[in-house]
């Protein structure tokens, strides 16, 4: 178990970037660093508008609530200044005997650098050398050899910066962050890095960089302070927390780290649940197989994919062809397999139904006999598909393409249409229909997979979107009278039995309704 909620259980620091056009905005985001929780910040002398003096350099060091990181990042390495070096080297040394605590030199410039201050430096300031590579993340070699050319320059602290290409990137720079034997700031930028900043005191890293609000970042896939402290619990993640994570592309939209780590946390569970936009499930699995990675929540467009890299299917699992919930086993290491989306859902559609009086269900599910339209026939359809046809319901199955309606139809002894089909299909009043892709869901909430009109026949409706939480399928849908059951109920559902598998205990069924009731 972890230590409890507040205590810190790790050294590593948050440092927030600062980037303003005036000296007088820099003061003010320091302010809001500070009050966000921020270790220390970096001042990044190359955002402010004009030539920064040195005067300037003497107010944000002296006047800052924290503990300070200088940097004045050329254009050549990524930042904004494009004026001559001497000029850069100089403002540095002069931020440095003005007070700075840290100073950021590239490694291209350190050796110039050394001979403008002769080697002097002030016991107090640590010099950070720097690397960035904005094109990709190199080999585990190459990055060692990296690490090494930066520690023989006398760095105090070595910082490494590559660009992830795919997720599998971020387990190099995990290597190398876990074998420097000098204090080290690595990260993997953009989303498919994320990880990097967020598990950085796993791995001992020295500090990470975090925004004081979205639209602040000083590089790409920074995550904002409130994250790393409310959502991730960064402070409580130490080198034995255990790692699940939800795999999918897109990831971003996710609310699973925000329920699971928010349970963890209230229970002193050790464990951080981080989101992880993978590309190829296959590479990913086998390169983060250690057992520190314990489990994983599977969705678009994973479900399918995953079935045949797990060492064992749960029977239904194996039915539905859909897995949504990965474990890794403790004693040997295997990866199970398992599918709660069908419970999650039908569940949901079920309690709907009930609620409304629609339907007496003393003798039985309210679905039986029901006719039962889902749209889609990825993993997520396969699993509702499954659950409503276990209950009695008649199964009609609707996909873009057909050819998949047809074979998931087949499988389930329904009835195939062409999504465009859908529109001017009523054979009967009272249908119920579960809209399973993610057609609708943020950024194109416009978008609805079936049009207004065909939404009369329907008595009660349910999207597996939950962001937003009112899809334009469930908002027209209630303007027809039809009963409107949202992806959050099927979300919640699922993650119960999830949570379950990740910690062996039982589900905090209330606290997942009071936190997702905020969203």
């Amino acid at each position: 178990m972890a230590e409890t909620e507040g205590v810190r259980t790790n050294s590593t620091l948050i440092c927030a970037p600062i980037m303003a056009d005036t000296v007088d905005q820099m003061l003010v985001h320091m302010n809001s660093a500070k009050s966000s929780g921020a270790d220390l910040v970096e001042i990044r002398f190359d955002s402010l508008k004009g030539s920064g003096t040195h005067e300037d350099i003497k107010t944000l060091i002296e006047s800052c609530p924290l503990p300070t990181l200088f940097t004045y990042r050329p254009k050549w390495e990524g930042g904004q200044y494009d004026g001559d070096e001497p000029s850069r080297l100089e403002a540095i040394r002069v931020a440095m005997e003005f007070g700075a605590d840290h100073i950021d030199v590239e490694l291209q410039a350190v050796d110039e650098f050394k001979n403008l201050t002769r080697g002097d430096k002030p016991t107090k300031c640590k010099l950070i050398v720097s690397s960035h590579n904005y094109q990709n993340t190199p080999s585990l070699e190459d990055l060692e050899s990296l690490v090494a050319r930066i520690q023989s320059t006398g760095a105090d602290i070595v910082k490494i910066a590559t660009m992830a290409v795919d997720i599998t990137d971020v387990a190099r720079i995990f290597q190398v962050t876990a074998q420097c034997q000098v204090p080290i700031i690595s990260m993997a930028m953009g989303e498919r890095g994320l990880i990097s900043r967020l598990l950085s005191p796993k791995f001992g890293g020295y500090l990470t960089f975090a925004t004081i609000g979205r639209g602040n970042e000083s590089a790409p896939g920074q995550p904002t302070i409130q994250d790393l402290l409310d959502v991730f619990n960064f402070r409580q993640i130490a080198a034995d927390t255990k790692v699940f994570g939800i795999i999918g592309k897109p990831v971003g939209h996710s609310k699973s780290p925000m329920l699971y780590n928010k349970a963890f946390r209230s229970i002193g569970f050790n464990a951080v649940f981080v989101p992880l936009l993978v590309d190829n499930v296959k590479s990913f699995l086998e390169t983060y197989s250690s057992g520190d990675y314990a489990g994983f929540t599977c969705t678009i467009p994973h479900k399918e994919a995953v079935v045949q890299f797990c060492d064992e299917v749960d029977p239904v699992a194996k039915s539905i062809g859909a897995v949504n919930c990965v474990i890794r086993r403790q004693d040997d290491g295997k990866l199970y397999g398992c599918n709660t989306d069908y419970v999650g859902a039908i569940t949901a559609i079920e309690d709907g139904l009930r609620a409304s009086g629609v339907q007496d269900s003393s003798n039985g599910s309210p679905l039986a006999g029901k006719l039962f339209v889902v749209i889609g026939a990825g993993g997520a359809g396969k699993a509702v598909a499954y659950g409503a046809k276990a209950k009695g319901a008649r199964i009609v199955i609707a996909n873009r393409t057909y050819e998949r309606a047809r074979e998931l139809a087949e499988i389930v002894g329904g009835k195939a249409l062409s999504l465009a089909d859908l529109n001017t299909y009523n054979p009967e009043d009272g249908m119920i229909l579960a809209n399973t892709t993610s057609i609708g869901m943020q950024p194109n909430i416009d978008e609805t997979p079936v049009s207004k009109e065909a939404l009369k026949s329907y008595a009660l409706v349910f999207d597996a979107v939950y962001t937003p939480k009112i899809t334009r399928l469930l908002r027209e849908a209630g303007e027809c009278g039809a009963l409107i059951v949202t992806g959050l109920e099927m979300f919640i559902g699922q993650a119960y039995g999830q949570y379950e598998r990740y910690t062996g205990l039982p589900a905090p069924k209330e606290l997942f309704r009071e936190i997702m009731a905020k969203y």
